[in-house]
């Protein structure tokens, strides 16, 4: 088992960042990958961001050029700090972590808002 524990949601205004962080314990495994997908209600789950245990990073085109997603393998944690961020980011975001399982968090809400 994996377990995953969020922090770093909130209330933001727009243009604003915020910096989530995803830490991993349990079972780890020496090659992972970990990531990020946010949903609104009524709207289809998206991958935001993820990362691979060699640092490769994707992203979806929505939030290429403001969001970084970044970890620190020695203490299995994984970051993604969001700039300039837009109503549209408005979400709960919820982290992952893939080996040959799946895990995930308990989600966070990002609520970007004037």
């Amino acid at each position: 088992q994996v377990q995953l524990v969020e922090s770093g949601g909130g209330l933001v205004q727009p243009g604003g960042s915020l910096r989530l962080s995803c830490a991993a314990s349990g079972s780890i495994s020496s090659i992972y990958t970990m990531g990020w997908y946010r949903q609104t209600p009524g709207k289809q789950r998206e991958l935001v961001a993820d990362i691979t245990s060699g640092g490769i990073p994707n992203y979806a085109d929505s939030v290429k050029g403001r969001f970084t997603i970044s970890r620190d393998n020695a203490k299995n944690t994984e970051y993604l700090q969001m700039n300039s961020l837009k109503p549209e980011d408005t979400a709960v975001y919820s982290c992952y972590y893939w080996d040959v399982r799946v895990y995930w968090g308990q989600g966070t809400q990002v609520t970007v808002s004037s």
